[in-house]
């Protein structure tokens, strides 16, 4: 278990609860409460230049940190009702910058009909940003109820978030400094998809983490395992590895997420999915299966990597050089061919 959540259960274990909370923690990625005949959703995120975001562009700025704030309503069935935040503004940050970093996250507001109601305002040296977002559902989907068989699909391709991460790493290098400038991330606001998937999925997550922390959450609360066979990699983060020396896989084993929805269907609902995703006009792509517990295996350009006894947590690392040293040796260490009988 990564440090975060031992200190997320040592807060829990002391503050008081609410008889009107439906869930679990860590069992859904918006809290779930009692609301008459209906379910309030509840969620607060908060970003920061640790996220990786790249800030020199306001509005995408503003686009994005709103997209990862609704996400978790998303990952639940749910609309978004109303919206709020806490901006720490970055001293830098000049009257035309903050008006198109708010026009970002009012674009993303108006797509999904949520109102705002309010918020706090702060300077310092560096920006923070925290969203607060109520929705509602009348059945909520959470990350438990997957069972093993259950097939693991996708609402898009993997690698948006890492793809970022690693833009704002690597700015100053010359091999990819123009192909920085040029390149713009926009996170994908999956409303139509939520809508759509909750009347088919067994268990969802949002991949705000990356994939593979999601795939190991939903593992964790389903006492289940996976294969990943079919990873689609956004095209744009695979010229990027290529151009820094980097394994593709660091697309999906990274921890800033592209926020799509990751979700379980029985076998026996595909058919009937996959019919009516395409009736409406919806793709969306199968990764791979939940399997016994035991089995924890992702594969790739006939080779399979073992993934039972990965415990490398990015926000274990005061150093993310050491962090990146650890995934690329885990990797090197890790793969082996498949051989055909």
């Amino acid at each position: 278990m990564n440090e975060e959540k031992e200190i997320i259960k040592k807060i829990i274990s002391i503050l008081p609860e609410s008889k009107l909370h439906l869930n679990n923690f860590f069992e859904s990625d918006s809290e779930i409460l009692n609301y008459g005949d209906k379910k309030m959703l509840f969620t607060v995120d908060e970003f920061s230049g640790e996220d990786m975001f790249r800030d020199d562009d306001p509005y995408i700025l503003g686009w994005n940190l709103a997209v990862g704030t609704i996400s978790d309503i998303l990952a639940n069935g749910g609309k978004p009702l109303f919206y709020a935040h806490s901006i720490v503004i970055d001293e830098k940050w000049n009257n035309n910058y903050i008006e198109s970093f708010t026009k970002g996250v009012a674009d993303i507001m108006k797509k999904t009909g949520a109102a705002f109601i309010g918020g706090d305002l702060g300077k310092s040296k560096n920006w923070s940003y925290t969203g607060i977002v109520i929705g509602e559902t009348i059945n909520a989907l959470t990350r438990k109820g997957a069972i093993p068989g259950d097939l693991i699909y996708m609402t898009g391709k993997t690698g948006a978030g890492n793809l970022e991460a690693a833009l704002n790493l690597y700015s100053n290098k010359k091999v990819i400094g123009s192909f920085t400038k040029k390149y713009k991330t926009y996170l994908n606001l999956t409303v139509k998809e939520s809508e759509f998937i909750k009347d088919f999925a067994s268990s969802c997550i949002d991949t705000s983490d990356g994939v593979l922390s999601a795939l190991n959450t939903i593992s964790e609360i389903n006492n289940t395992g996976y294969e990943i066979r079919n990873l689609k990699y956004i095209t744009t983060g695979v010229l990027a590895c290529k151009l820094l020396f980097k394994p593709k896989t660091f697309l999906f084993m990274g921890e800033c997420g592209e926020y799509e929805l990751l979700f379980t269907v029985r076998k026996e609902d595909e058919e009937r999915f996959i019919e009516k995703s395409k009736h409406n006009n919806l793709s969306f792509h199968k990764i791979g299966k939940l399997t016994e517990p035991s089995r924890k295996l992702l594969f790739e350009n006939n080779q399979v990597l073992d993934l039972v006894n990965y415990d490398i947590w990015a926000r274990n690392y005061s150093d993310i050089g050491e962090y990146l040293n650890d995934l690329t040796g885990y990797l090197e260490k890790g793969w082996k061919k498949i051989v055909k009988s």
